[in-house]
């Protein structure tokens, strides 16, 4: 590690440090700015040590440490570069150091609402919490007390549950969840529709949805005049959609159409696809898809969404590409938010290291469609203890599939709760403090309205809160509230195997759409091939819509399928349970991409269909 950073990275270190400049809120980090200044007043010097009479060590390198990087009472200077460099990354991730005229890493005050002294009781309201603190640990305390006394009393008729000593590692044995019975019609409803719209183009399932949406309608240019017809702009708005939707790129596009030619793609591409363009015309789409649903088969439930990330590999010029650590290899991930039929509501490009607890959050109030989201299924990754906490705060029900369920813990209201509650005493950890929540609980409430009034963004509010920065007091009064609010969660999770079933499903449904993405988005071997962060976010806008397209399209032929005469009350709870709109062995992606605007595809309804 040494010899790379002597020989490679230290480079950088200079111009690094001659560009930016670091500051702080609290006097106990100020070591560390002296450690930078002395680091940088000494770059030009050949010497390897430095005098220990003026280089600050306390609060900058680790006791254990110290003894590393001291040779003969002198400091070896390329060690205490790299650690006193180590320490700057974790207090600039926890944004105890700031960085004047930055974005995601500006003085952490300035992500709060400025104004909530002056509207407190306004924010207050906007959660809807109560302004007394002791009011809400009141009915907090209720709630966990409530959880485990249900919790205890269900135990031992549960059978799908064991709680083991202490002394075992795994002190929580839940028995899996059973293959639920195969659904008897879903093979022939995919025949049938496959019989009857065989070989369907994906460019033409794009048409088509354009078509009965009016989506290229909500396109505007970013010039100052617009010269083409409505006819031939729709053809290229179209045309560079699927192009990027499908990673074929605007060249092979182009190839497959008469009178036109890749400049005029790329131009329309320059002056009409942008991220609000494309944002507005997906709102669009998942509003209509939620209108059009027959109720009778796709159920009424718009309050749950399922969460999950997908690795896109992805050139490492980029400053957004990463090695990532499980999937192996260079890229980016893409942050989905899907209901519980796969309608994609969110899309977020994201780094392979950064919190998917901020993206879960981001998307849940920024989802701008008419869904109203009220519980979040989530994977392992998807939830923390902090995560829990701002849930709660915002009224949203987590609900996530815990991997390492074994090693789960419950904590107590009280003191006297182990001998409360005896089922539950093995897992029965520390009692909450609840006097920590109580003293922050204003901080708690002001760090919650910026999440939810975006005054930033949910990664940069959230970086605040890790292992870190332990000290942060808010910090640890959301620790605090968020241990009662997973307990809430853990009994009704163990308690419920209905819950469990349903958590599976709705993940179940986003690993669909996962896989789904592969089809779609083959061109290049699903490589995002340009390092520009525009060009990927438009990328991922492109196979979010052209994908939904997909989905809108196979809802109208299912539904078409089951108002025939042979299917009319065929389905059954099976058959409904596993319905789902992300088939695609009718769909042909391949080939020339001719676009034929006055060919149709035949037996849709001409009219939405409603369910009411």
């Amino acid at each position: 590690m040494r010899s790379s950073y002597a020989s490679h990275y230290r480079k950088i270190l200079k111009p690094a440090l001659e560009n930016l400049s670091f500051c702080c809120n609290n006097p106990s980090h100020e070591p560390i700015l002296e450690a930078i200044e002395l680091i940088k007043s000494h770059l030009e010097s050949h010497s390897k040590y430095f005098p220990t009479s003026n280089v600050p060590l306390n609060d900058v390198i680790d006791d254990a440490q110290q003894e590393l990087i001291i040779d003969s009472g002198k400091i070896k200077r390329l060690d205490y570069e790299m650690l006193a460099a180590e320490s700057l990354r974790k207090q600039l991730k926890c944004k105890n150091i700031w960085l004047p005229g930055a974005d995601r890493y500006r003085n952490p005050d300035e992500d709060l609402p400025q104004d909530f002294t002056q509207k407190r009781d306004d924010y207050y309201a906007a959660l809807k919490q109560p302004n007394s603190p002791l009011e809400f640990i009141e009915k907090l305390q209720n709630e966990l007390n409530d959880a485990l006394k249900k919790f205890n009393q269900n135990l031992p008729k549960n059978t799908k549950v064991k709680i083991v000593s202490k002394n075992s590692k795994s002190r929580i044995k839940l028995t899996p969840l059973k293959e639920q019975p195969p659904p008897k019609n879903i093979k022939q409803l995919k025949q049938d529709i496959l019989s009857r719209w065989p070989n369907t183009s994906l460019l033409d399932v794009l048409k088509e949805t354009d078509l009965r949406v009016g989506l290229t309608s909500l396109f505007y240019s970013t010039a100052s005049r617009e010269h083409l017809s409505k006819e031939d702009l729709q053809i290229r708005l179209l045309l560079c959609l699927y192009a990027y939707g499908s990673n074929t790129g605007l060249k092979r596009v182009a190839s497959g159409n008469r009178n036109m030619n890749y400049q005029d793609l790329r131009y329309i591409k320059r002056r009409y696809l942008n991220s609000n363009n494309l944002r507005q015309a997906l709102t669009k789409l998942a509003n209509t898809l939620f209108e059009i649903r027959d109720s009778k088969f796709w159920g009424e439930d718009l309050t749950a969404c399922t969460c999950d990330s997908k690795k896109f590999g992805a050139w490492d010029q980029n400053l957004m590409t990463e090695w990532h650590t499980r999937y192996r290899g260079p890229g980016i991930m893409i942050y989905w938010h899907l209901d519980k039929k796969a309608a994609c509501i969110f899309s977020q490009l994201k780094s392979c290291s950064s919190s998917e607890v901020a993206s879960m959050i981001e998307g849940v109030l920024r989802h701008c469609t008419s869904m109203d989201v009220q519980s979040s299924y989530v994977d392992s990754a998807g939830q923390t203890i902090i995560g829990f906490a701002f849930s709660y705060m915002l009224h949203l029900d987590l609900l996530p599939r815990l991997k390492s369920m074994k090693k789960q813990k419950l904590f107590a209201c009280t003191k006297g709760d182990k001998a409360k509650y005896p089922n539950l005493s093995p897992i029965l950890a520390t009692p909450i403090k609840w006097n920590l929540i109580a003293e922050q609980y204003d901080e708690i409430i002001k760090y919650t309205t910026a999440l939810r009034l975006g005054t930033a963004e949910a990664e940069a509010i959230l970086r605040r809160f890790n292992k870190d920065n332990k000290s942060h007091p808010t910090y640890q009064a959301l620790l605090e509230l968020g241990k009662a609010v997973k307990t809430i969660f853990l009994c009704r999770y163990l308690q419920s195997e209905a819950l469990r079933k349903e958590i599976h499903e709705g993940l179940n449904v986003v690993e669909r759409w996962n896989g789904v993405n592969d089809f779609v988005f083959y061109g290049k071997k699903g490589e995002i091939s340009s390092n520009n962060q525009e060009e990927q976010e438009l990328s991922m806008l492109c196979l979010h819509l052209l994908q939904m397209s997909l989905v809108y399209i196979n809802t109208l032929m299912i539904q078409t399928i089951l108002h025939t005469p042979p299917w009319k009350n065929r389905l059954t709870f099976e058959d409904k349970r596993a319905l789902t709109p992300l088939m695609h062995e009718h769909v042909n992606p391949y080939g020339l991409f001719i676009l034929d605007m006055e060919k149709r595809l035949q037996d849709l309804p001409t009219k939405t269909m409603n369910a009411a």
